[in-house]
């Protein structure tokens, strides 16, 4: 037995008795929230004094006492630019469309129409840029078009100008407002996030994940070039007689030096000149070699969730399974993405029409049919009917693939006979001889092409409870209203087989 609920009152109790709430315990659990940011102690709530704009916990900007920049001047190194354009071009790269859901149809035509005139690339561009740097503000641009209040452009604003407050909300650091900032305006600004969390509004930044890897492999191939100036290059080393002076051992490091930008000299002909190859150094440059494979490595990882693509020697199977996991990563993207699509679209419904609003969308090549197959089905079922020419688009089926919709013509059927009990013998019995005759007495026309299918169906199914399943797997092209037809009529033609058995028995 459930407990029932008075909602102002008390609890039901199974006994029949009724349990009453103090008018104080409901007033506490209805109350404002009790654990925050001004009411936590300063030790516990890791901040020792009142903070009415939060700082960005970001451990490296913390650390380095920088902005948002250095994440930007990361983007310009080769490998982390590479990982960044792969990671929004797999999004860019997705299937995408708006569904209409509970949304009236002229209320879907209209948001329809209003993306079409919006920059997409732009502005999913633009909300890809919350995983890198944890959190991106963007400004909606608001115009009136036909009577309309629609958007007329987003533009996406340094991080940086931005904060939040003890209650988490957004606020512009203006230069008018001083280093509290103000409160930005509702239906103002979009802001798409990464893992935002009450302790860190800011979002988790991966460019913070490739900071110092990219540091790292950075200084290493400082050291990689030192190594190469000094080691790669073979050494020349001249020979002088014990006699001779230091201006004599002077001028032939002269005539050596420019030997090595012209690999022409003078010498004297008691002097001697031998070149000595670094021998053994070629594992000090795997070290160098290896260092920075990993630094990489890392990058990939951070941006990607894997180096199997990019780094590792991989097969078939890994380089699979690496690849899945970028495709979590992507589909993360795409979410957040979506949801900043879907929040500027729900603003402009609630200011222009209110009630439901359609929801936009994005799925994978790989996932078409999963998703449309499901789209398609809700749409069917309100009324709608496809061509061919339909499903061989969007389904990137071939030609031929598809029954010519005249080839398996239906008509409208009278209601079945009454159900008779059906004979179930052990040895399946060949009901083709017997239902053919019948459907040809009780079939129309219309139905003569069904005939040759139902009967190889009745033929190969053992019993009445198989035969529905056997049914929808032979007619799997038909719609809804005509599978159940067809059904009807071999189920109808099974009974009278059936029929026609028992009284054959008799």
């Amino acid at each position: 037995m459930t407990l029932q609920r008075s909602p102002a009152t008390g609890l039901y109790m199974p006994n029949g008795g009724f349990h009453a709430f103090s008018e104080s315990a409901s007033k506490a659990l209805t109350g404002p929230a009790v654990a925050t940011r001004r009411t936590a102690a300063g030790a516990g709530s890791g901040f020792g004094f009142d903070l009415s704009v939060l700082p960005n916990p970001d451990p490296v900007l913390r650390k380095l006492g920088k902005s948002m920049q250095v994440y930007r001047d990361l983007r310009t190194d080769p490998h982390v630019g590479g990982c960044v354009r792969r990671r929004k071009a797999a999004v860019r790269a997705m299937k995408s469309d708006l569904n209409r859901g509970q949304a009236k149809s002229r209320v879907a035509k209209s948001v329809q129409s209003l993306l079409a005139d919006l920059d997409m690339g732009g502005l999913l561009g633009e909300a890809l840029d919350a995983p890198l740097y944890g959190y991106q503000p963007l400004e909606v641009m608001w115009g009136r078009v036909g009577g309309l209040i629609v958007p007329v452009d987003v533009v996406g604003k340094p991080p940086e100008w931005f904060a939040f407050d003890a209650e988490n909300r957004l606020r512009f650091m203006s230069r008018e407002a001083g280093r509290l900032g103000e409160l930005v305006e509702d239906r103002k600004f979009l802001l798409p996030c990464q893992d935002p969390s009450y302790e860190n509004p800011y979002g988790q930044a991966d460019l913070a994940r490739t900071f110092w890897a990219t540091k790292f492999k950075q200084g290493g191939m400082d050291f990689w070039f030192r190594f190469l100036e000094k080691y790669g290059t073979p050494w020349l080393v001249g020979k002088q007689p014990r006699s001779s002076d230091d201006q004599a051992t002077e001028r032939l490091l002269d005539m050596l030096e420019a030997m090595i930008q012209d690999a022409v000299a003078v010498i004297p002909d008691d002097s001697s000149i031998s070149i000595v190859e670094a021998a053994g150094k070629a594992g000090s440059a795997e070290v160098y070699r290896e260092f920075l494979t990993h630094m990489r490595s890392e990058v990939s990882i951070a941006l990607l969730g894997q180096n199997q693509t990019t780094e590792a020697e991989t097969n078939h199977a890994s380089a699979t399974a690496g690849q899945d996991v970028t495709d979590d990563i992507r589909d993360a993207d795409a979410g957040i993405a979506c949801a900043a699509i879907n929040q500027l679209i729900a603003w402009t419904v609630d200011l222009n029409w209110g009630g439901e609003p359609p929801l936009y969308s994005m799925w994978a090549e790989d996932e078409v049919n999963q998703v449309m197959a499901e789209r398609d089905e809700n749409l069917a079922k309100a009324g709608a009917r496809f061509t061919p020419q339909y499903f061989t688009r969007a389904y990137k089926l071939q030609d031929g693939d598809l029954l010519p919709s005249a080839a398996v013509p239906i008509a409208p059927l009278g209601q079945p006979p009454a159900a008779v009990a059906f004979s179930e013998p052990q040895d399946a019995p060949d009901y083709a001889a017997t239902v053919a005759p019948m459907l040809a007495t009780v079939g129309q026309p219309i139905v003569d092409a069904w005939v040759t299918r139902i009967r190889s169906v009745v033929h190969r199914t053992a019993s009445l409870a198989e035969l529905p399943n056997a049914l929808v797997a032979e007619f799997a092209e038909l719609d809804d209203d005509r599978l159940v037809q067809a059904m009807t009529l071999a189920l109808s033609c099974a009974q009278l087989a059936g029929r026609a058995e028992v009284a054959d028995g008799e």
